[in-house]
């Protein structure tokens, strides 16, 4: 008998248009953990292996870039105990897939504040990005301590500064000029968003980036969440008609 996600991979080729980058709303650890009476961090355990699922799918489905939203600015007003073991387990990713995601050719970015890790978390990460630079066949972007809000604010004040200076006049700041300073810079938009747990929210990710991008929401808690439910996101993403504010001809 033939492996479903065999078949849906088969189908979502046939069909084609596999959007080139997928962003993620990695949701649902804790809920995860509370329903099984686990600690917190037991969810966020569980949630590595829905990370290698994904980006495993993603490298067969063709696509070029993933975005995941590991951690974000909100998320350092957690207990000091949760916010410990998150930074253990970063360190543990990192030592435990550098060398797979290397091998895959998948090329890993680490978007956010990144002065607030810890030293060891912030050195593994470094690391990470200096072994995995040459990969060219998938940009893995995690957003750990990231805001969007805070993205905006940062590249708004780099181009007031510029204009300050004189090295930059105001009518020049335009939407590419935005955009060249986010941490994004030179990635593409993501076509398709992917929340799981159920949620309808944006948590404070990519609000510039996502302006047309298409959201699929799927009540799988993350640690469930597997290659499968990915390539169903993607062919819902294939039914999708985009116009881009445009009219269907």
């Amino acid at each position: 008998m033939s492996d479903p996600g065999d078949d849906l991979l088969t189908e979502l080729k046939l069909h084609g248009g596999i959007p080139a980058h997928i962003a993620v709303i990695m949701d649902g650890n804790g809920r995860w953990a509370q329903a099984r009476a686990l600690p917190r961090p037991a969810g966020h355990q569980a949630g590595m292996a829905a990370v290698r699922e994904i980006v495993e799918g993603g490298l067969q489905a063709g696509v070029r870039y993933l975005t995941l939203f590991a951690f974000s600015q909100e998320n350092w007003q957690r207990p000091p105990s949760e916010i410990e073991a998150l930074m253990h387990l970063l360190e543990d990713y990192v030592e435990r897939e550098s060398e797979e995601l290397r091998s895959n050719s998948v090329q890993v970015r680490i978007l956010g504040d990144l002065d607030r890790l810890s030293p060891a978390a912030r050195a593994a990460v470094d690391g990470l990005m200096a072994a995995t630079a040459a990969g060219d066949h998938l940009t893995l972007s995690l957003c750990i301590s990231y805001g969007a809000r805070a993205e905006l604010t940062r590249a708004a004040r780099q181009l007031a500064t510029e204009v300050a200076e004189g090295r930059r006049r105001p009518e020049e700041i335009t939407e590419e000029a935005m955009a060249a300073r986010l941490y994004t810079a030179g990635i593409p938009d993501p076509d398709l968003l992917i929340r799981t747990s159920g949620e309808l929210r944006l948590s404070n990710f990519l609000l510039w980036q996502l302006a047309y991008a298409e959201f699929h929401v799927t009540p799988v808690l993350w640690p469930d969440f597997t290659r499968q439910h990915l390539f169903e996101a993607i062919r819902d993403f294939q039914r999708r008609e985009r116009r881009f504010g445009r009219v269907a001809v």
